[in-house]
């Protein structure tokens, strides 16, 4: 074993060897990047909003990252550190986040970590739900785990952040408590649909809904196999939910003509659906075409995507296909229609470093700006989210668009990525 690498030759107490040698490497390593956050949250600390950057809108503000009493820090500070961390703005926060709370408020663990005896992970998870605590509340929990947090459970963790929430905030422990009783929902899986076009359902309601929900679709499931719809039960069911949602939700549902207050009302939904050439042919045969539903960020069959454009309540709307190959340009500052459509089908997402909002919902960003006589095209427009539109317009952050689809970015420390359809990649 030389180089920190081993071989298939090498024996077993050598392996366990350098397993334990690389367990205390990558302690050391997550250490390491904490005190780096905590150093980085230092040099870019405000004591409060009034001596901040500008706080009018559109410009730099100090950030909240951590509880109370842990320093403010400049807001766009926390995008550069997540960039050279390789994770999105948001996780880039949270991390920074976890850092601050942890040196600030929690010191105790805060140094188990720093003496490689306590897992990064591990002190990260209770500074996660210490945030919202008190002072008090968190001096308590740093008192009480400190010395154990290394070997108790996640459940003893969070009951002994309860405790002090109990002691130190009981009006917040209070409304918790009330909001856990009342904690009523009900999700649809629209953004995790699988490739047969389903989604999943699930919620926690209450009795007496629940019950009627149960009655309305069990009845509806039994007026379909009486129609003669011949599938089992549960998909019967499946379909019936379909139906009370474009039905009146006064649970008469019967098999005969609807009145007025029945009737359905029209599907109305939007999806952009992407398909080759061969999925728009003729059906039947074995071949299988896939089409991509940008709403959900996945894949479904071609066959599906016609059945639900078949369906008699939908409304289909054609639009032309878009050249992707060609170029757009107008002699205006505002970003026609036609040239915002072509940036959101050739980049999907905001071409900041890491980040993945879709580019449907992005603001359209002059690369070099019209102010400095940039055009309004093709080569000089991209897709940003608005944070990270605020961010290149007040600071230094800085990219260039070198081909259709590819972007090199530059941080105000001079750290360098690129952006493509693969993802991002930091350059050296």
């Amino acid at each position: 074993m030389a180089n920190g690498e081993f071989h298939d030759g090498d024996d077993a107490a050598a392996l366990l060897a350098f397993v334990r040698a690389r367990r205390t490497v990558a302690a050391q390593a997550e250490a390491d990047l904490l005190a780096s956050a905590v150093a980085w949250a230092a040099m870019h600390s405000t004591d409060a909003l009034d001596v901040a950057a500008v706080t009018v809108f559109g410009a730099q503000d100090a950030a909240t990252i951590a509880g109370e009493g842990a320093p403010l820090v400049a807001e766009f500070s926390v995008l550069e550190f997540a960039a050279a961390l390789g994770l999105s703005t948001d996780a880039g926060r949270i991390y920074l986040g976890d850092a601050v709370e942890l040196a600030h408020r929690l010191p105790n663990l805060y140094g188990r970590v720093q003496a490689l005896d306590l897992p990064a992970w591990k002190a990260r998870r209770i500074a996660k739900s210490t945030a919202d605590l008190p002072m008090e509340g968190a001096a308590y929990v740093d008192a009480h785990l400190h010395a154990v947090a290394h070997k108790v459970s996640i459940a003893q963790l969070d009951r002994t952040v309860e405790e002090a929430r109990v002691t130190y905030d009981p009006a917040e422990a209070k409304a918790r408590w009330e909001a856990a009783f009342e904690k009523r929902h009900f999700d649809i899986e629209s953004q995790q649909v699988s490739f047969d076009g389903t989604v999943d359902v699930h919620g926690t309601l209450d009795l007496a809904d629940a019950l009627d929900l149960e009655d309305a679709v069990a009845r509806r499931a039994r007026e379909l196999g009486q129609l003669g719809l011949d599938v089992p039960v549960d998909i019967r069911r499946s379909i019936a939910v379909g139906d009370l949602a474009r039905r009146q939700l006064s649970l008469e549902l019967n098999t005969g003509e609807p009145d007025d207050r029945q009737r359905k009302r029209p599907r109305q939904v939007v999806l952009h659906v992407h398909v080759s050439e061969a999925a728009l042919g003729t059906t039947g045969g074995d071949d299988l075409h896939l089409a991509r539903v940008e709403e959900t960020r996945s894949f479904v069959s071609a066959e599906q995507v016609k059945t639900w454009c078949a369906n008699s309540d939908t409304q289909v709307v054609v639009k032309p296909v878009i050249d992707l190959h060609g170029h757009v340009h107008v002699d205006a500052y505002e970003t026609p229609d036609r040239l915002r459509e072509r940036q959101v089908l050739l980049q999907h997402s905001c071409v900041f470093p890491w980040c993945r909002k879709p580019a449907r919902r992005c603001d359209c960003d002059h690369i070099d700006p019209a102010a400095r006589g940039g055009p309004t095209c093709d080569c000089n427009i991209a897709p940003l989210c608005r944070r990270h539109h605020r961010a290149k317009t007040h600071t230094r952050w800085r990219y260039d668009k070198l081909d259709d689809t590819t972007f090199a970015w530059q941080t105000p420390n001079g750290l360098l990525f690129k952006r493509d359809h693969i993802g991002t990649t930091e350059l050296t």
